[in-house]
């Protein structure tokens, strides 16, 4: 169901795939999904206009947006929260932020631990009593360390791709107050400002 009455759009680019998903006011959820390691801030307008097009609809349907907001990968975030602010600010309509851990518990009814590799030997890591319901914070830590700390008793999730059906409907209900569309990015970010040339001023 969509207590919102009108279509919500959720978008996740935290992964090296182009996720899409329309929540209809009837309940029916209608996806576009495509592997995408590169090209995702080419191709996402265009992907959202067919999957509106598909559905009879535009922008001035849509009630709310939808996205994830990382871990994952630098750039992919930085293009759904981008595409998703740009529409929220241009319709004027509330845009969910759905931290990437929490949305992938969404896929398990049950007690759950997320466990992504994040590289470098380490892992993302975040435990959860159901889906969506955190019992711990999301964290970094040593892959060994993260493996040693997953309780037997729940389902282990180590996809990093999210059902973004179920993020669509999730996002349906959630409190914008509380789902900000602002990046979590667990570690900090690869890339470092550029200095190289840079002129210092002189004291004055």
């Amino acid at each position: 169901m969509n207590p919102t009455q009108g279509p919500v759009l959720a978008i996740d680019t935290a992964a090296p795939r182009l996720q899409l998903a329309l929540l209809l006011a009837d309940g029916r959820v209608d996806e576009s999904v495509e592997d995408m390691a590169t090209g995702q801030a080419e191709a996402i307008f265009g992907r959202i206009a067919q999957l509106l097009a598909r559905n009879k609809l535009g922008y001035p349907d849509l009630d709310r947006v939808v996205t994830t907001t990382g871990p994952g990968s630098f750039t992919g975030l930085r293009i759904g929260l981008s595409a998703a602010r740009g529409i929220g600010l241009a319709r004027g309509i509330p845009v969910i932020g759905v931290p990437s851990l929490l949305a992938l518990s969404l896929s398990v009814a049950g007690p759950s631990t997320v466990l992504l590799d994040a590289r470098r030997g380490e892992a993302y890591f975040q435990i959860f009593a159901g889906a969506g319901m955190a019992v711990t914070a999301p964290d970094l830590l040593p892959m060994a360390l993260a493996q040693a700390a997953t309780p037997p008793e729940t389902t282990l999730i180590s996809t990093p791709f999210v059902d973004v059906a179920l993020l669509a409907q999730y996002g349906a209900t959630a409190d914008p107050a509380t789902h900000p569309p602002e990046a979590a990015y667990v570690r900090d970010a690869d890339a470092k400002p550029q200095t190289a040339g840079r002129v210092e001023r002189s004291a004055t």
